[in-house]
């Protein structure tokens, strides 16, 4: 087996002298208005807001944490006629600050964000829910532009169809500013159906006259009668788009569009901006500003959603690592991965349905890294069906973040934290022991550094598990991944470290 790549080691000393006035890390933090005026670091994505003006009904996919939620905060304040007069301190410093296009401060903004309607067992009780939720929105939104609204009532009790045909006609008649509309993870209820694998409610949640798609009509009607400019949607999964279809078949979906690959998510230069703002603003030792950059590389970097284009870092993540970076005053956490992202773990076992099924896909990504797919499946829309077949695995991996692209025929681990949560969940339904009887080969190891050492105590305990048929399958990679695993989990407190992966093509 070749040698591990070295363990990188580092010693990071506490930093005093910090400066009173120092900007904080956004994490957890999706409210524009809150990041700009609490003096949190802020990284500039506004040009993407003058290319989505070509569009009418852009629908933009990405996994889950990616900043999506933030994106939504950044449009509504960049066209809100309310907030007209504040754009200079939102944004004077950004791109669209010095660019401001035509649209800005020019609408009404309605937001609604479906991840708070909650998935029942009963179809009225997700309309129940559903109308709740919007409807609460709905009530803000008049409220908020009642300047504008001047004599519009609704009907509380109407559902929020109906509120909004009569708001539409209300715009119209009055000749008043238009709607830009935002929608935020449209799929979060329907996707819960999805995995749990609840068909017939999921097809009755989209037939045709399902209060859901009755309500996407609505929104279609409403864009060709000019009431509403812009209807933006953000989510996870394009299936639940693709079943909606006759009612909102205008939908442009921007997922993989080059253009659009970066909009979300940190390129490799603003992360190196950041990181050198929290250096400068911290007072961290500046030599160590390249191996903390080399660790975030590794651990985050790597998604890519359109062939050819940038790797990215998972935006969310990077701020969980910095600011556990700060608080612990220049020292690297002990934990990398960030456990609101281990969750994601659990859509293998929901979408390969059968623990065959589970077994034979993390096999395959532990042995290569990587998993074969067809380019022509990768498509804007895919429907229910298709999401559990086996040969669409790779492609409904990539939707949920856990590959990405590497060519036109295949898919690849992102980086090493997708690296350690595949094998850690590898473990997990393998039944194997990560935990017992390793303690004292890694006090040795702390003691002599003796890494060949510690491999035998890895291949004696972990792989001594191995039923006789998987030393059929396994090789380097397979090796390589599992050893790494168990050093991660054992030694993370006082190491980072890098892992070469072989990658087959």
């Amino acid at each position: 087996m070749a040698e591990q790549k070295a363990l990188l080691v580092v010693h990071i000393n506490k930093c005093y002298n910090i400066p009173m006035e120092k900007k904080r890390i956004p994490y957890a933090v999706s409210n524009l208005e809150q990041i700009r005026s609490d003096n949190y670091y802020f990284v500039d994505k506004t040009k993407y807001l003058e290319k989505l003006e070509n569009y009418i009904t852009p629908v933009f996919l990405r996994p889950r944490r990616f900043g999506k939620t933030l994106w939504c905060s950044i449009q509504e304040c960049y066209y809100d006629i309310n907030r007209k007069n504040k754009f200079t301190e939102l944004f004077g410093d950004t791109y669209i600050g010095k660019n401001p296009t035509p649209e800005q401060g020019k609408y009404m903004v309605l937001r609604l964000n479906f991840s708070s309607v909650q998935v029942s067992e009963d179809k009225e009780k997700i309309e129940h829910n559903f109308n709740f939720i919007t409807g609460c929105d709905f009530a803000i939104f008049c409220n908020y532009y009642k300047n504008i609204l001047n004599g519009y009532t609704f009907d509380e009790n109407e559902n929020i169809t109906n509120k909004l045909k009569s708001l539409f006609a209300f715009i119209k008649m009055n000749n008043l500013p238009q709607i830009y509309l935002i929608i935020d993870e449209y799929d979060n209820f329907t996707n819960q159906l999805i995995t749990s694998n609840n068909e017939i409610l999921y097809k009755t949640l989209t037939s045709d006259n399902s209060f859901l798609k009755t309500f996407f009509k609505k929104l279609k009607e409403g864009t060709e009668s000019g009431v509403l400019k812009r209807v933006f949607i953000t989510g996870v999964l394009p299936i639940t788009i693709d079943d909606l279809s006759s009612g909102f078949n205008i939908a442009q979906i921007i997922t993989l569009k080059k253009p659009f690959a970066s909009m979300l998510g940190f390129t490799q230069k603003e992360v190196d901006s950041y990181l050198e703002n929290v250096f400068n603003d911290y007072q961290f030792n500046k030599e160590l500003t390249a191996p903390v950059s080399r660790i975030i590389k590794n651990y985050y970097n790597g998604y890519q959603f359109a062939e050819d284009s940038e790797a990215l870092y998972n935006s969310t993540i990077i701020s969980y690592f910095l600011s556990e970076f700060i608080i612990n005053e220049g020292e690297i956490p002990t934990f990398f991965i960030d456990t609101n992202l281990k969750t994601d773990v659990s859509w293998i076992r929901r979408l390969t349905l059968k623990e065959s099924n589970t077994k034979e896909m993390l096999e395959t990504i532990l042995l290569t890294s990587e998993l074969e797919y067809d380019s022509v499946q990768l498509t804007e829309k895919f429907n229910m069906n298709q999401f559990f077949q086996p040969d669409f695995y790779p492609v409904s991996l990539f939707y949920l973040g856990m590959l990405t692209i590497k060519s036109s025929y295949r898919m690849k681990i992102p980086n090493q934290t997708m690296q350690a949560i595949f094998t850690e969940y590898f473990n997990e339904v393998e039944n194997f022991n990560v935990s017992n009887k390793y303690a004292a080969i890694f006090e040795q190891f702390l003691t002599d550094m003796d890494i060949k050492n510690l491999f035998k105590g890895y291949w004696d305990i972990y792989i001594s598990q191995f039923p006789a048929q998987m030393f059929d399958k396994a090789n380097e990679n397979f090796f390589r991944s599992t050893f790494y695993e168990l050093c991660r989990r054992h030694l993370s407190q006082h190491f980072a470290f890098e892992i070469e992966i072989n990658r087959h093509s």
